[in-house]
């Protein structure tokens, strides 16, 4: 459900990019038979941000899990839920918006209505893939 406005850039041969419209969060909030899990990501090139809107059904939760380098900001669009840290558990509702600092352990449960939400955070950086290292060379082998 990505709106597609067209070229992000200018068109006059710069690559100014511009802001466009990605989507209409309203509507997926509101589909009655959303599937559990991501219902849009941020794909476009470029960004230094990922974003997703996620749906957790009636009933179901997300595990206890802990981000270690990245804070997110996490934003109730529709449902309603909890959210369960070390320090307890707070009530989720449409409006809520939960900074969740990176370190963070957390546990998301949806009730009777769902649980859709925004989550924000920094653009993980791509897998790379390395050499191996190279060892020394040591005195008992030869080179």
């Amino acid at each position: 459900m990505t709106a597609d406005d067209g070229d992000v850039t200018t068109g006059r041969g710069s690559d100014v990019p511009l802001p466009r419209m990605l989507c209409d969060t309203d509507a997926l909030a509101a589909l009655a038979d959303a599937p559990a899990g991501a219902l849009w990501r941020l794909a476009e090139s470029g960004r230094q941000l990922d974003a997703n809107v996620v749906r957790i059904p009636p009933g179901r939760q997300v595990d206890t899990h802990r981000e270690p380098d990245l804070d997110v900001l996490l934003l109730v669009l529709a449902g309603e839920g909890s959210l369960t840290t070390p320090d307890g558990t707070r009530a989720l509702r449409a409006g809520a918006l939960m900074w969740l600092p990176h370190g963070s352990t957390r546990a998301l449960a949806a009730g009777g209505q769902g649980l859709t939400y925004l989550t924000v955070h920094r653009r993980r950086p791509g897998m790379q893939i390395k050499s191996p290292d190279v060892t020394a060379p040591s005195a008992d082998r030869p080179q």
